[in-house]
Order: C-alpha cells, then structure tokens, then sequence
C-alpha cells in the first residue's frame, strides 16, 4: 500500500512536530465507524468531515482517511446524497446541501494525488458519481447550482456563490478523476464550465451574503477566477474582511477571527502566486494553536475570547494541515488549488444562452 511521509513543517510558523500533532488530534477525534466529527461527541456534517480526511491524508494518517471515506461511502443515500448533520448514528439535520454533497469528489482526487493509489479512487467511483450526478440535477439553466433541498424534499429556489464555487471545484476534481479511470464525463466538464461563467461573470445569480469571508476569497480558492481578475478581488476585499496582524474576519461586521478561514484565505493567496502573504497570514493561526496541536475555532476581539467558547474542531485543524502542504510544496496534491499548477480538466467558460456576458 502507498503511503506518504508526514508533512515536514513550514519554516518560521510550524515544526514538522506540531503538524503531527494536529493530525494526531484530527485522528484522535474519529469514531470507530471512520466518522470525524466537528470535535469528540459533536456533530459531524460531510464536507468538513471531507476536508478533515484531506487533512490525515496529507499528514500521512491514510487508513484513517481510508475509513472516513469508507463510512461516507456507507452513509449515502440511494439518490447520491448526505444529510446535512450527522451525530454519532443519528440524523441531526435532515437538509441536503448540494456543496456538502459534492465535496466526496474533491476529496477521492485529493487522495489519489497524494498516495497515487488507484484503488481507493475506483473502489469510490460510484459513490463520487452518484453525488455528482445528484448535485448537477440541481444545476440552474444560467450555470448555479441551487443551494439545498430542506427535509422534505423541496428545493431551495438560490444558489450561494461559497457553495457553487466550492461546487465548480468539486465537479472538476470529478471530471479529472473520471478521466484517469477511464470513465470520462464530458457532461460534467460542460456543467463546470456553465457554472463557472456564472460565479465569474454574474455575481447577481447568487443570493448576497457578502459580508462572509467565504463569498470573498472562494470564487478564487476555487479556481472559478484566475488571473488579475483574482488578483484584484482579493485585493478588494482585503481590508473588509482582514483584521491586520490577527486574521481572517469569518464575518466582517464582527471582530471574530477564525483560524480555518484563515488558512483557507492564505490558500487563495497561493493559488494566485502571492506566496509570500501567503505565509505571512498562515502564520496568524498561531494564535489559535493549543499545546496539544488542537485550533481554537475562533477568537474575538478585542479581548482574544475564545469563540464558541473553547471550542476546537477537526476542520480547523484540517484546514491548517492543508495549507501547510500547500505552503510547502510537500505532497502530490499540494498544487491541486495553485492556478498555474492545478492538474485538473480544463473547462472552458461556456456562455448560457441570451447571456450578456458581463466583463
């Protein structure tokens, strides 16, 4: 079986040491069934649940990632789907959030670009199929994807510009994926495309949520913008949603600075080549840090309270091993989010008909 070194630390912020501790954290926080949820006893919703097992892959935890794609695999519905909150066997939260849905495709590639394994990614082809298949059922006309189905099945009537760029990069990372197993999907190329003309061109198509961080720095993250166009956004929205020397705003009318959006953010500063701010915000989550290799979720200020009130989760965690990896150039996978670099299929930005396009 392939396996891969644990990440090496990034010089002048974190030892290879304290990264090992925060994987070991994000592992000890997993169920026996390969559920990770936010922390031990509490809820557990796919998409984070994901990025924490592309966290223990990069760290090189890879039979716990294993077992959490295993129990994602058990868990889903037979149209594709995941409910939107899980704690421990039970049913939380009964919503079915397209982007939660789509994010197993993210991830499989992810896996498959740090071990080079195949046999993972064709043991999981139909589960990363049949959510792809589920999600771009709710595709728009105009390219978005509809946010969500509540409990009974109805579809909410918006896209949300975070979760159709976290969609758009999804839907690539399956069509990539399906190439490399002899499986390709040119429909899904196609939907990328009609989605990301749509996040690049039509910001309107998207219910507003602009104060979020997410909707700022993810249409970049996503690859869904590239170029001077990301270039300029993130440089738009920086005083915004940044409190300088302290991190990433999760909402900017709150002084509350969370350490997974700011990993993330300082991943979008990557992706565009801006390594060295990169880096300089990564460093920032160093506030959060535990001894025990555990992230506060968020601080507040002016005072640093912790916010929720001690609370530390396992998507935090992920997200900084992720930007580690990142940041330091370390594994097979670590380039996946880099505009220059990204391996992915190439989607062209398909015009919908009667567009005018906005430029």
């Amino acid at each position: 079986m392939t396996t891969t070194d644990a990440l090496a630390g990034v010089p002048g912020v974190l030892s290879a040491e304290e990264l090992a501790a925060t994987a070991r954290f994000v592992a000890d926080c997993q169920r026996p069934d390969g559920q990770i949820p936010w922390f031990p006893g509490g809820h557990c919703d796919p998409w984070n649940h994901v990025e924490a097992a592309m966290g223990l892959t990069v760290a090189g935890h890879l039979e716990a990632a294993r077992a959490a794609y295993g129990w994602l695999a058990r868990a889903q519905l037979g149209d594709g789907s995941w409910f939107n909150y899980y704690l421990g066997e039970r049913v939380r939260d009964a919503r079915l959030d397209t982007n939660v849905c789509a994010y197993v495709a993210t991830g499989v590639y992810h896996y498959l670009l740090v071990t080079g394994d195949e046999s993972l990614a064709a043991a999981l082809w139909p589960t990363v199929e049949r959510a792809v298949d589920f999600v771009l059922a709710h595709q728009r006309p105009d390219g978005p994807v509809t946010w969500s189905l509540d409990a009974q099945g109805r579809s909410e009537g918006y896209a949300l510009l975070t979760g159709s760029s976290s969609v758009f990069l999804s839907v690539r990372c399956a069509a990539t994926l399906a190439r490399a197993l002899g499986r390709d999907r040119p429909d899904w190329v196609a939907a990328a495309g009609r989605l990301g003309h749509a996040i690049a061109h039509h910001p309107g198509a998207f219910a507003p949520k602009n104060e979020f961080a997410m909707d700022w720095y993810y249409p970049v993250l996503s690859g869904a913008l590239t170029g001077e166009r990301a270039a300029a956004r993130i440089d738009q929205g920086r005083e915004r949603h940044v409190m300088e020397g302290l991190g990433v705003r999760c909402v900017s009318t709150n002084d509350w600075v969370t350490a997974a959006e700011t990993a993330e953010c300082a991943l979008a500063l990557d992706a565009i080549g801006a390594t060295n701010r990169a880096l300089e915000l990564f460093a920032l989550t160093s506030a959060h840090r535990r001894a025990d290799g555990a992230y506060w979720t968020g601080l507040a200020y002016p005072g640093a309270a912790t916010f929720p009130h001690r609370e530390v989760t396992t998507y935090t965690a992920a997200a900084v091993l992720l930007a580690a990896d990142a940041l330091t150039s370390r594994t097979g996978a670590a380039g996946l989010l880099r505009h220059d670099e990204s391996p992915l299929v190439a989607v062209e930005d398909l015009v919908e008909p009667g567009c005018v396009r906005r430029h």
